[in-house]
């Protein structure tokens, strides 16, 4: 009976110490977030979702502005990030789209209350839409990665034929999205945000003629070995496939055959795209981690002529003035879609390197499984297009709209993407890359 009563004593106790533990609450500061609207823009600035995420936990908070744009959030100290997307019409026909991010916002414990506010900044929808990128690798037999045999898929977003121009392919600074990044300033804002620019490093790629892409369909970009890679890494892809494009061009300094064998003989060597190489690299260094890639077109001047001409040249700053430390800056006006990859492996130390009126959010990698990250479909409006009727597949469950794109195109269904500039919401990350089921 003693020991009983003892046992039901210290019960009573932890119950008591638990309930008040869980009773017990916890201090939080009030931060107000304002958005700031472009001139342009009309209507109400009410009930526009606003994301808070706390840096280096992953936690997502989720609030709607009020009739003055303001959002209210009740937080812990700590480092936090906010960033809003939504649409406008423009007029009868136009559609805008508004993103924005605060950057980097420090809520310390003495400050009960604190405000932040960024602005929207508005952009159009493109044609043309990073439809998926591969870029992480797969493992070996031996446990090691093998990444060099990265590609990325384009993809006419539309109903009309696209003819592009002098069009190009570019990676920002940072090569990864955890490394050390010196284009922020003091407020953390990245320092060419309201310069109008983009820094792009290493060079850049282009497609030497007019490329044409046919209304709902895609074109296949291999970045680095463009040969069948499943003979010696049955988890890879084959790129030997006479429909691909590649990035293959020694001669402008790219010459690690680790990373550019001597594609396979049934690529035309009229898909060759060409490269103007910026910094020392000896191979064009799309991260297997994090890149952030964006494509764009030259306006009144070649790809060549626009990245050898010295004005448009700039430097790391704080860096030596030297090859290593180069970049070229491409007009954001030039822009035509991007796509933002943080690290699945490096929560705490990611950064933003796209701008938000080119990419507004992000989306995380898990590398070295042969995964990819692939565009969401529009649900609405690939259901509202007739000729898909009976052809679109279901139950596709990384997809938040749950079509199956892959499975729904070879039906011969036409697929609508979503695009809103940002990729938090535009992309998820997918198991296998797509080019492993073609056949």
């Amino acid at each position: 009976m003693k020991k009983y009563s003892i046992w039901l004593l210290a019960i009573g106790i932890l119950l008591l110490t638990a309930c008040s533990d869980y009773n017990e609450t916890v201090d939080t500061n009030t931060l107000t977030i304002a958005l700031d609207f472009p001139d342009e823009v009309e209507g109400t600035m009410e009930g526009i979702r606003v994301e808070l995420k706390s840096i280096g936990h992953e936690a997502i908070f989720v609030d709607t502005t009020n009739a003055q744009g303001i959002a209210i959030f009740q937080v812990t100290p700590g480092i936090y990030e906010a960033s809003s997307s939504t649409t406008r019409m423009q007029g009868t026909n136009s559609i805008l789209i508004l993103n924005g991010n605060s950057g980097q916002i420090i809520v310390k414990g003495d400050e009960p209350q604190v405000s932040a506010s960024f602005s929207l900044k508005s952009s159009k929808i493109s044609q043309l839409v990073i439809k998926e990128l591969y870029n992480g690798g797969v493992m070996k037999d031996d446990g090691k990665n093998f990444a060099n045999d990265k590609s990325f898929i384009l993809y006419n977003n539309s109903s009309t034929t696209a003819s592009l121009t002098d069009l190009c392919i570019g990676i920002t600074a940072p090569y990864n999205s955890q490394g050390n990044n010196y284009w922020y300033d003091a407020n953390g804002r990245l320092i060419y945000e309201n310069d109008g620019y983009i820094p792009a490093l290493d060079g850049i790629w282009f497609f030497p003629n007019t490329l044409a892409i046919e209304p709902y369909s895609q074109v296949v970009v291999n970045v680095h070995g463009a040969i069948d890679n499943t003979l010696t890494y049955p988890q890879s892809v084959n790129y030997a496939n006479a429909d691909y494009y590649c990035m293959y061009d020694p001669e402008a300094g790219y010459t690690n055959t680790s990373y550019y064998p001597t594609p396979s003989e049934v690529i035309p060597t009229t898909h060759y795209l060409k490269a103007v190489k910026i910094g020392i690299a000896n191979a064009w260094a799309l991260s297997v981690t994090s890149p952030a890639m964006f494509l764009f077109q030259t306006h009144d001047t070649t790809p060549r002529e626009f990245a050898t001409n010295i004005n448009n040249m700039a430097y790391t700053p704080g860096a030596a003035q030297t090859d290593i430390n180069k970049i070229v800056k491409v007009p954001v006006d030039w822009i035509l879609d991007g796509i933002e990859v943080f690290s699945a492996a490096h929560v705490s130390s990611n950064q933003k390197r796209l701008t938000s009126t080119i990419d507004a959010g992000y989306i995380n990698l898990t590398n070295q499984h042969g995964h990819s990250l692939y565009r969401n479909v529009d649900r609405e409006a690939t259901e509202a297009l007739p000729e898909n009727e009976g052809l679109l597949v279901y139950g596709y469950t990384s997809d938040p709209c749950g079509i199956d794109a892959e499975a729904s195109l070879r039906n011969g269904a036409h697929i609508v993407y979503q695009d809103t500039n940002n990729s938090s919401n535009d992309f998820h990350e997918r198991e296998t890359c797509s080019l492993r089921n073609d056949k």
